[in-house]
């Protein structure tokens, strides 16, 4: 059996002095952060958490985030990491949802969300890791500062755990409706982490930005496989890209994860020679990187190995691109990481043939539990897996991605849409990404999405919204290059200047978003 927060406890006694986490000029050691995780964890057990009570933890990047998610993972809790960029609704829906016993939190943070906090009957416990803000009238939840909470009166002890406990429930944004929680037990998380550190080859040697928020399960992932290896992360909130770039060059980075839009403005950056030399290898996740995109990116880091990467919440990740092959096939997602299998399947279960378009089908260990506290849901998404041996009673349970892929005759899968988001026009099934791929081709753009709008005679129409370069407003070149590289069907039958997009909670851009401001925008079109 093995916990993941063995991976600390491990290495604090194999390498105690090695560096584990870094915030600015500030390190902890592999010993330092065991320590503070077991103290934590024990208090949490002194201050009456049981055995899979929720802790929600609301803090940008510092060395107390990384404490309290692994201090409840030993406790025996389940920690919830929710978004910095959360505005106090969504906070609150996130804590009643999974029902949080505790909230980890700053006090200009609580002090935003006292009046949501009214609405929070599970919460118990408010910890502050800076100051107590004046409160004029009395809370139903005991207050409490991080130094004075922290402080032992006894050693308690902690509450026994397997390998398949739930250890962290991960809100995700979703297409449509209210985020769900995706629970992940300790085996999830482990064999994530060792399974990506494989691929990406990484050792106590490297040294990993994280940069993208911990409520994200690929920004999660830089402490898990850092720790999984004792290597070290780096913790940063980033104000401007250029911030990346220095430090990068400042802490002598070797990996950084991160997503397409952040990629496009790092991409038009400068990077210096300490950077460049530096940075071992880069990978990215939640969204397609168009090939003129990774082009720009070779360019500008001819050193480094680029890393394309597929994956979901409910299974962490489930394709890499090795570097090798990124100029061979450029739009491909790759193929199944370590310890995953993947089925590309008919709405019947029936699996395709090669290059024929269906859903994504994952199974294996890195598969989560479901959506906590949302059975529907999870029926909906987690079934038993297709062409099972009839000889085992008990069926394994596989997720249903809800994306449209094929897979070539060798093995290599690509991404052609979600099923909720291609766009029925005129008879045909349109990729979104299909679209978004040629107009990036064009270099004219920094970032576009194509979505499908109701249409009254086509079923639905394309709509591009772009966010041009050098403050391009006119629409009609962009028109242009579309309709000479793309067959009519595809071509959008409007194009928006928007700058910049919006973007969800995780740096992706708001699909949902966009497709509410303008669905009624083809409303009155005859023809």
């Amino acid at each position: 059996m093995f916990l993941l927060t063995d991976f600390i406890f491990n290495r604090a006694k194999s390498s105690p002095t090695a560096p584990a986490v870094c915030l600015k000029d500030n390190t902890l050691t592999y010993e330092q952060l065991a320590a503070a995780v077991d103290k934590f964890a024990r208090t949490l057990i002194n201050n009456g958490l049981q055995p899979n009570d929720r802790v929600a933890i609301y803090l940008p990047k510092q060395f107390e985030t990384v404490i309290a998610l692994f201090g409840t993972a030993l406790a025996g809790g389940v920690f919830v990491p929710v978004n910095p960029l959360l505005k106090p609704k969504q906070v609150s829906y996130i804590l009643n949802h999974c029902q949080a016993t505790t909230l980890i939190t700053a006090s200009q943070r609580a002090k935003i969300l006292l009046d949501e906090l009214e609405k929070c009957p599970s919460i118990e416990s408010l910890v502050l890791i800076d100051k107590l803000p004046p409160i004029e009238k009395d809370t139903p939840y005991s207050l409490s500062l991080w130094s004075e909470y922290t402080q032992l009166n006894e050693a308690a002890s902690l509450h026994s755990r397997i390998d398949q406990d739930t250890v962290s429930i991960l809100y995700t944004s979703g297409s449509t409706g209210q985020p769900k929680g995706v629970s992940l037990s300790h085996r999830n998380m482990v064999e994530g982490a060792k399974s990506v550190a494989s691929y990406l080859n990484n050792t106590s040697e490297d040294r990993l930005l994280a940069v993208l928020p911990f409520s994200f399960d690929y920004g999660l992932s830089q402490l898990t496989t850092a720790f999984s290896v004792g290597a070290c992360a780096y913790l940063m909130d980033y104000l401007l890209p250029n911030d990346v770039i220095k430090a990068v060059a400042k802490y002598k980075i070797t990996g950084l994860a991160a997503v397409p839009p952040l990629w496009n403005q790092l991409c038009d950056k400068q990077w210096p020679d300490d950077a460049v030399n530096s940075l071992r290898y880069i990978t990215n996740s939640g969204g397609a990187v168009p090939t003129s995109l990774s082009n720009k990116l070779r360019t500008c880091l001819p050193k480094t190995d680029i890393v394309l990467m597929y994956g979901l919440t409910e299974a962490f990740r489930s394709t890499y691109l090795p570097p090798e092959q990124l100029a061979i096939r450029p739009e491909s997602m790759g193929k199944p990481i370590p310890n995953a299998d993947l089925m590309v399947v008919r709405a019947d279960g029936s699996e395709c043939d090669a290059n024929e378009p269906g859903e994504l089908v994952h199974r294996g260990s890195l598969v989560a539990q479901g959506y906590w506290n949302d059975i529907k849901k999870t029926q909906e998404r987690f079934k038993p897996c297709p062409n099972q041996l009839t000889e085992l009673p008990l069926k394994e349970t596989v997720v249903w991605s809800g994306d449209i892929v094929k897979k070539d005759n060798d093995g290599y899968f690509y991404f052609l849409g979600r099923n909720d988001e291609m766009i029925k026009t005129s008879g045909y099934r349109v990729s979104p990404g299909e679209i978004e791929e040629i107009v990036h081709a064009s270099d004219l753009i920094h970032e576009a999405a194509a979505i499908g709008l109701p249409h009254p005679t086509l079923g639905q129409a394309v709509l591009l919204i772009y966010h041009a370069k050098d403050d391009l407003h006119e629409a009609n070149q962009l028109l242009s290059y579309c309709k000479q590289n793309l067959p009519l069907y595809m071509v959008p039958h409007k194009l928006i200047y928007m700058n910049p997009l919006p973007k969800n909670a995780n740096g992706k851009i708001d699909r949902s978003s966009l497709k509410n401001q303008h669905l009624e925008l083809f409303n009155d079109i005859n023809t």
